[in-house]
């Protein structure tokens, strides 16, 4: 018996709801096609897939660390095998993701679509040759976690457990292929790890090596935010934009140097917010809930209070 069956109420309703279909769908198309047309370029139609992109950021995850995020049962005799299959399948199925985003880039005319696949071939080509140098600095950051946090009892359970080693494999992908030409899917995989993890990284943004989020959420790390090696950040920390450059008919200017520079050794404790081209520098600490929008010199301790008498408040 059908959901229908049980209840005819509701496919009396259900039949009269939709007895007016053929008149929604004309509106539509003709919202879609004639009043509010956003197809890129009026006809661009093959968007890059994000259920497409979970499953190969799925198989870049195993194949980076197999026994982890790929099959547990893996032997020495199979490890290899299963992370050459496991490549050429996610590499394939990234190239036609890739080859998609691409044509958000090109002009509308047919031999630019043609160059599309092309580059798509070269940037996953390309990407693939930096998986090992990925890896290593993917290492760092898992050892900078444990090394950091007294909570962690193994290098398995950072990996396994924290989000915020979640989300900076997912950077180190998305940085590795926006740098290659292919910003789209970038972006995409960066909305995929913050819908996970609460972490919001834009894969533009440059991270030094061993770096480490404790717990994570509600973390956002802007666009052209550079941080150095060895910082660590915690939760609800910002590092934003303090204003935005408009050009003569009030459009913002895109890509301008806009978020923090964050230099070697430094730690951001939990609900920090650090905004506009400023640096902090090395060695320094900012307390919880600093609100900073001027450089600090190298060695600083910048706590609520003292950030006040700086500021004149």
């Amino acid at each position: 018996m059908g959901i229908d069956d049980q209840n005819p109420k509701i496919a009396t309703t259900a039949q009269t709801s939709i007895s007016n279909l053929p008149a929604i769908v004309a509106g539509l198309r003709h919202s879609r096609e004639v009043t509010h047309k956003i197809r890129y370029q009026g006809h661009v139609r093959e968007l890059p897939s994000r259920t497409a992109l979970e499953q190969i950021r799925d198989g870049l995850f195993a194949a980076l660390f197999p026994s982890h995020y790929g099959c547990p049962d893996l032997t020495d005799e199979t490890i290899d095998y299963f992370v050459g299959l496991t490549l050429t399948r996610t590499l394939a199925a990234l190239t036609e993701q890739v080859r998609r985003g691409l044509l958000f880039l090109a002009p509308e005319n047919k031999a630019r679509f043609e160059e599309a696949e092309c580059a798509a071939c070269d940037i996953v080509r390309d990407f693939a040759a930096g998986l090992p140098a990925i890896r290593t600095a993917l290492v760092g950051d898992l050892k900078a976690a444990y090394s950091g946090d007294p909570a962690a009892t193994s290098l398995a359970e950072v990996l396994l457990c924290y989000p915020g080693m979640r989300a900076v494999i997912h950077h180190r992908l998305a940085h590795a292929l926006y740098k290659l030409g292919a910003p789209l899917v970038p972006r995409l995989l960066a909305s995929i790890s913050q819908t996970e993890t609460a972490i919001d990284i834009h894969p533009e943004a440059q991270i030094g090596d061993h770096f480490f989020i404790d717990h994570g959420t509600g973390v956002v790390i802007g666009q052209t935010a550079v941080i150095g090696r060895n910082v660590r950040l915690y939760q609800h920390v910002t590092l934003g934009a303090k204003s935005f450059t408009e050009d003569e008919t009030g459009a913002l200017v895109k890509g301008e140097p806009r978020h923090p520079i964050i230099e070697d050794n430094v730690v951001i404790y939990a609900g920090a917010t650090i905004l506009g081209r400023v640096t902090v520098g090395r060695d320094s600490v900012v307390g919880g809930n600093v609100w900073l929008t001027r450089s600090v010199p190298p060695g600083s301790f910048v706590s609520q209070a003292q950030n006040r008498l700086a500021e004149g408040e």
